[in-house]
């Protein structure tokens, strides 16, 4: 979906206008819009669908459709907007939007949506033509209060200049004559020649975070606000029976016990309060899977690696070359299922009114999360207004609003507002799961060990049935077979997708990579394992491997030179190396890592080399990629989420570890300068890491590995 422009006067006047105010643009999935308002409407404003908002101050007030969550989307829309608007970043006070699909949806997605990769490329036009829009208008207002040619004007840091004669005005002075102009119909923006675009710039936003006035979810406070502690069922998919609210009450500070039919919530005066009442009740629960267990789900995907799937892609004839190979090579894998441990607990505040309600959260989704409270509320869409936060970690849990859905229902039981904040252990053990994932692959090689049929079997679930149905295509998930094949130029090639779904009561989920993060795993390792049958260079191999002038092959050539591909190492030390092209970037890896040990393993050095288009801003390239390759990291060490009798076993980052500084290896993150449209960086970094490492150890002379997690014990760097 694209948003389409086609701004009229009539358009631009169909929200009316104040006799004085401000100069509002924006675009909506209906066009540019231009609004005129004062300031006491300018609540109101921003559910109007406008992004960029100028006051009589010259103030620029921007609203930012994404969810921030560490990626730096507020600075990144800043700085677009700053290119054409001919202002600093600095200069631009940014909002996060409120929920509304209608108004904020993602110019390719259609809802409002913060995931997938996809914030700058969706807003790489959409905002730039937005400032763009405002110069122009500004640029109008001036030369119309001037009497002279548009022309002949220019806007400049906040002013508009009419260089002949010399005059500049503020934008703050031209906003009363703007707002009455029309909008232009699909404004042409900036192609190169950049002023802001490609700086490596100070976050607009880190300041804030520096200083800790950047508000989050779970940081929300206002008059008479109670605190609720949350227990779910201990076994997945469990119903509440009965419990007894008397021990909770009798503790001081602590106003009343929510029952909910999936929940027990103590509401308190304080979070102290609110969870020693919790810790104090003794709930019956029912239901759900009590003999569900870890090595039943394996079970069952391993059955699917033996049958056959559904085609995903196909290209030549796989069976007829894999009859002819001079050789044949098999190889199973298995991924676990993950949680997505973000820093902040899943949190949400609520307050329920008759006909209204209100919520404080930080989602990847609020304009989802809208729709889905109010439909259990009953209530119309727009009686629900959803307030969106920073994120302290999202990983694409948040993309879903089961959790805000609950809060909602516990808070319309409570009288004023209440904040709902899972503990460590529930958000841990009630998290919405990448779920374990399986794939069987089948070589055939030449007498030289060329490929001549690949053919891969995925096994997994289909989350975008439920979360987005139009990746479903004959009934594949598109995001389960992503990179399935990789970059590489098979002669003849098949995938094929056989979908397992979790059991009843095992909520499962967008998880960060998606379908790359288990893909690059297996075909990365099976390349890597060919080149080792072969007795080749695992670079060489893959280059010959690669489209001649593809982007993926530069970046796979930088990252050999600049990891000193092919240099001696002491003994016991190895590289690897693995390529990925994905959400609309190229990434290549070189892992460098030691074995100390028959059962230990080093981290020594990770250089990486990206490919992402026209990066807005290197310095949040490079934060986010190794960002996202540290993420990988540990959930290559140490990430597994295992089921006893329908249990969650693990709690907390005692028993679900994340990795250490002492463990963190040297980095490199190394941003290629591109004139392509900009791709996304907050997943290939997780994506690709894992299989450089494995292929790593495996040059060390250790095993290889077809499995995750790496079962060796991690020593620190010192």
């Amino acid at each position: 979906m694209s948003a389409t422009f086609e701004t009229t006067r009539r358009a631009v006047l169909a929200f009316g206008a104040a006799a004085a105010g401000e100069l509002l643009i924006g675009f909506t999935g209906k066009g540019i819009v231009a609004q005129a308002q004062t300031p006491a409407a300018r609540d109101a404003i921003l559910q109007s669908g406008t992004f960029i908002r100028i006051d009589r101050r010259g103030q620029i007030f921007l609203v930012v459709p994404y969810a921030e969550m560490g990626q730096g989307a507020l600075a990144a829309v800043a700085m677009l907007v700053a290119e054409e608007l001919e202002v600093s970043p600095y200069a631009i006070k940014t909002e996060m939007a409120p929920g509304d699909d209608k108004l904020y949806g993602h110019p390719l997605l259609g809802d409002q949506i913060t995931g997938g990769s996809l914030g700058v490329r969706g807003a790489w036009k959409q905002m730039r033509q937005a400032g763009a829009a405002a110069r122009i208008v500004l640029i109008q207002a001036a030369a119309q209060g001037w009497s002279v040619d548009p022309s002949t004007c220019h806007a400049q840091d906040g002013y508009i200049i009419h260089a002949a004669s010399g005059r500049r005005a503020p934008y703050g002075d031209l906003v009363e004559r703007a707002r009455a102009l029309p909008v232009p119909q699909d404004p042409p923006i900036r192609d190169g020649n950049f002023k802001v675009i490609g700086k490596s710039m100070r976050r607009t936003d880190a300041a804030e975070k520096v200083n800790g006035s950047a508000l989050y979810g779970i940081d929300v406070r206002m008059p008479g606000l109670k605190y609720a502690a949350l227990m779910l069922s201990p076994v997945l998919g469990g119903k509440l029976v009965d419990v007894d609210p008397a021990p909770a009450m009798a503790i001081r500070g602590v106003s009343q016990v929510v029952k909910h039919p999936e929940a027990i919530a103590v509401v308190a005066s304080n979070t102290g309060a609110a969870r020693k009442g919790l810790a104090a009740l003794s709930p019956r629960w029912a239901g759900g899977n009590t003999t569900l267990r870890t090595a039943d789900l394996v079970a069952d995907l391993d059955s699917g690696t033996k049958v056959a799937g559904l085609v995903a892609t196909t290209g030549g004839d796989s069976a007829a070359a894999m009859a002819k190979a001079a050789k044949v090579h098999q190889m199973d894998f298995r991924m676990p299922m993950l949680a997505h441990a973000a820093m902040e607990p899943l949190n949400c505040t609520v307050h329920y009114r008759q006909n209204a309600c209100e919520i404080w959260v930080g989602s990847q989704g609020p304009g989802r999360a809208r729709k889905q409270v109010a439909a259990a509320l009953g209530l119309p869409e727009d009686a629900v207004t959803v307030h969106n936060h920073h994120i302290g970690g999202g990983f694409g849990r948040r993309l879903q609003s089961e959790w805000i859905v609950l809060a909602a229902e516990i808070g319309s039981k409570v009288q004023g507002p209440v904040q709902i904040c899972w503990g460590r252990e529930q958000d841990f053990r009630h998290d919405a799961f990448r779920y374990h994932n399986h794939s069987a692959v089948k070589v055939g090689v030449d007498d030289k060990g060329k490929p001549v049929s690949f053919e891969h079997r995925v096994v997994g679930p289909s989350i975008m049935s439920w979360f987005l149905p139009a990746y479903v295509r004959d009934g594949v998930d598109l995001d389960v077979v992503n990179g399935a094949s990789g970059s590489y130029e098979w002669p003849n090639h098949r995938v094929e997708y056989v979908r397992k779904d979790p059991p009843a009561g095992l909520l499962a989920g967008n998880w960060r990579g998606v379908g790359e993060t288990r893909n690059c795993f297996v075909v990365e390792t099976v390349v890597d394992e060919l080149a080792y049958q072969a007795g080749q260079d695992p670079v060489q191999y893959r280059r010959a491997l690669l489209k001649p002038g593809s982007r993926i092959l530069h970046v796979l050539d930088r990252v050999a030179e600049a990891s000193k591909w092919g240099s001696p190492l002491p003994r016991g030390s190895g590289r690897g190396v693995s390529v990925l092209e994905g959400f609309g970037s190229y990434m290549a890896v070189v892992a460098e890592v030691e074995l100390p040990g028959s059962n230990s393993l080093r981290l020594k050095r990770i250089t990486a080399v990206v490919d992402c288009g026209q990066p807005v801003n290197p310095n949040i390239v490079r934060q986010q990629i190794e960002g996202g390759l540290i993420y990988g990291i540990s959930a290559a060490l140490y990430g597994r989420v295992t089921i006893h009798n329908g249990q969650i076993q693990q709690t907390n980052f005692h028993d679900h570890p994340v990795l250490r500084m002492n463990e963190m290896p040297d980095m490199e993150v190394i941003v290629i300068d591109s004139k392509e449209a900009p791709g996304g960086v907050g997943e290939p970094g997780t994506a690709v890491l894992a299989p450089a490492i494995t292929n790593a150890i495996k040059a060390a002379g250790g095993p290889r590995l077809y499995s995750l997690p790496i079962d060796l014990t991690v020593e620190s760097r010192a």
